[in-house]
């Protein structure tokens, strides 16, 4: 497996997180692409509720996870790390020019015209879920975010992943989508519950699941909500 503390490439993830979160957090991107590509890592783990040092904050300016390094490279954003991972291995993208173009134009879709929506469907399904402005809000949300999936469904049509080939694009996509399903669900678009599956399905993704799964050790503060 990749996962290797003596590697030189090292990510950092958390050792606690509430319930809802566990198998979710961001670094799981990085992790399924180095898995995919065979590439070693090592992690760094922090704790979701505990105060960022001024050195992770110079790193990561928004105190969140992953930040990755790389020999002299600091690289945060999950999208950003993809991409460096993907010039390491044409595995996680083509060399091409027109397989790059598209494996660039999927990622960005994945994080720019989808994933702020699913962001919202998390707030008002879990975080303020109880609020009278978020039961409110989540009819024409969720009516939003299914005008969203069309053309997303649509420009999958019948292939196995959105460039024709799996690349860092299905990384991102196969995230979103996966909280989407937890959400709304999938059913209205066969395409994209079989895709899902299929991605999800990949020994890459199970081994990186699984290995954030085991960096959850830590414990919640007293007082602190699963």
């Amino acid at each position: 497996m990749p996962l290797d503390q003596h590697a030189d490439i090292e990510i950092s993830a958390f050792n606690w997180v509430p319930d809802f979160a566990q198998g979710f957090v961001r670094d799981l991107r990085p992790r399924w692409a180095m898995e995919e590509a065979g590439i070693a890592y090592r992690t760094t783990l922090l704790h979701a509720a505990e105060p960022r040092s001024e050195t992770y904050i110079a790193a990561q300016p928004f105190g969140q996870v992953p930040v990755m390094t790389d020999g002299d490279l600091s690289i945060f954003e999950s999208g950003a790390i993809l991409l460096h991972l993907a010039e390491k291995s044409d595995i996680l993208m083509p060399k091409d020019p027109a397989g790059r173009a598209a494996t660039h134009a999927w990622l960005f879709a994945a994080l720019n015209s989808i994933e702020p929506f699913m962001f919202e469907l998390f707030f008002v399904h879990i975080v303020h879920a109880d609020q009278e402005w978020a039961k409110l809000r989540k009819p024409s949300l969720e009516a939003f975010v299914h005008e969203r999936l069309k053309p997303v469904s649509a420009a999958l049509g019948d292939k196995e992943y959105f460039t024709g080939r799996f690349t860092i694009a299905d990384i991102a996509m196969t995230t979103v989508l996966r909280e989407i399903d937890r959400y709304l669900g999938l059913s209205g678009y066969p395409n994209l519950e079989a895709y899902l599956k299929r991605c999800m399905g990949r020994p890459a993704f199970q081994r990186a699941l699984e290995a954030q799964m085991a960096d959850f050790t830590g414990k919640a503060p007293e007082g602190f909500p699963a």
